[in-house]
């Protein structure tokens, strides 16, 4: 009998060898199945870390999200919101950079609520519990706190905003190195600014606060000061936020006879007003090692009028760039807080528009003409803002452009060309940034 030819046994052969090389049965080892979600070990956790510092008993959210049984209730609108990525609120793009204290969640947390609800949001057993880490953040010593001078019912409804002056009480310069914000009414205090009046500066503040009944006046898009290019932010708070310290070894020079301008913005959520007497809280110490400044960064020609900024009607894309370098004008723009043509460390960033904004980016434009991004909100609301502290400091160099894009929709049913200004009805395109040298 003729012997078969070598290409005929090599099919044979390879089959036995991979059935040799996986057992005896070539069919695969089915996977076992993944241990359905509950409360006590795997839920309680993320929400208790992401949820529960804004939907606490008496806080800002609807509803308090702190046990199962208030999880539970609210299964289903939790779920849309994780799934539409409305909530936690976090409206910095990750593509852009990354924060510190980021409040988001994150694929796998998004994955494990969702499945959690449709697998029946089992509560589990409390024995399996896993342990709850402490919220990152806060402010490590409250050396100075300063309350609104009365307690103030809001007006207007449904959102109010309201300035307050606050003596500065220090009797020497000494530097903020840290705030947090403590509100009277945490159902109705959606965000709190604290900006500096410098002594040169407070008589036009008390001048607008006398001219205003009642505690405080109000101030929608700023402290409504002398120049609101010049409005020195000492700390913003908004729901969820512990407060934190400021770079170590860094902090905002304050000199004697200054004072605290306390910019609260409340909303009633369709409730009866409550009366409010929120309060601040700060880091102070004597010395620094380097004397920190919070920079606005808008086109002054802007807030003076002299190139109107504007926003036509009608349009729903109209974007407007302010870009120009930053290091050659330190000294003026500062009061000589930082040095000209030195280069600044970039340690946070904010953006600021009113209601009217869709979307809005900070970055800076290299010499070398590479462009980096330092935030970008691509969803905005007026109702979250916030400064984001970046996990890498970036250094802005001489002969580098820092850059503001703002993007807004003015195109809804009568509507009219907007400028910049401090009104509801108007708009601003604002960068902050803290820096130091």
């Amino acid at each position: 009998m003729p012997r078969p030819s070598l290409l005929r046994l090599l099919p044979g052969a390879l089959l036995a060898a991979l059935t040799a090389c996986s057992g005896d049965d070539p069919t695969p080892t089915p996977t076992e199945p993944v241990p359905r979600a509950t409360w006590h070990k795997d839920v309680a956790p993320v929400v208790q870390a992401k949820c529960a510092n804004c939907h606490t008993e008496g806080g800002i959210g609807p509803f308090p999200l702190q046990t199962y049984a208030d999880v539970y209730a609210h299964r289903d609108v939790l779920k849309a919101a994780v799934q539409a990525r409305t909530m936690p609120p976090w409206p910095p793009s990750s593509e852009c950079n990354t924060y510190a204290h980021d409040r988001s969640l994150d694929e796998a947390q998004q994955a494990l609520l969702t499945r959690w609800v449709d697998e029946g949001a089992a509560e589990g057993d409390p024995a399996t519990a896993t342990a709850i880490s402490a919220p990152t953040g806060g402010l490590s010593r409250a050396d100075v706190v300063l309350k609104m001078p009365e307690s103030y019912l809001p007006t207007q409804s449904p959102d109010d905003y309201r300035c307050f002056l606050i003596d500065w009480p220090e009797t020497r310069t000494r530097y903020i190195t840290g705030f947090r914000a403590d509100p009277g009414s945490r159902a109705t205090v959606h965000h709190v600014i604290a900006y500096l009046a410098t002594p040169s500066e407070v008589q036009g503040y008390e001048a607008r606060d006398a001219a205003s009944p009642g505690p405080g006046y109000t101030c929608f898009g700023g402290p409504g000061g002398p120049d609101a290019t010049r409005a020195t932010w000492l700390g913003g708070w908004a729901p969820g936020s512990l407060g934190q310290d400021f770079p170590a070894g860094t902090g905002l020079r304050v000199d004697p006879g200054s004072k605290v301008v306390l910019q609260v913005h409340y909303n009633d959520h369709g409730q009866s007003a409550v009366a409010d007497r929120s309060a601040v809280a700060f880091k102070v110490d004597d010395t620094v090692n380097k004397v920190a400044y919070v920079q606005p960064w808008s086109n002054p020609s802007w807030v003076n009028g002299t190139i109107p900024m504007r926003i036509p009607a009608g349009n729903e894309d109209t974007k407007h760039l302010w870009s120009m370098e930053l290091t050659p004008f330190l000294g003026f723009i500062t009061g000589g807080v930082l040095h000209n043509n030195v280069p600044v460390t970039i340690h946070s960033a904010a953006l600021h528009m009113h209601t009217r904004g869709t979307h809005a980016r900070a970055e800076i434009q290299r010499q070398s003409g590479a462009r980096e991004c330092l935030l970008e909100i691509p969803r905005w609301d007026f109702h979250w803002q916030g400064s984001y502290s970046l996990q890498k400091p970036v250094q802005l160099w001489n002969g580098d452009k820092l850059n503001v894009e703002c993007h807004w929709d003015n195109s809804a049913p009568g509507s009219t060309d907007r400028e910049w200004g401090e009104g509801t009805d108007d708009e601003m395109c604002l960068g902050v940034f803290y820096l130091t040298q």
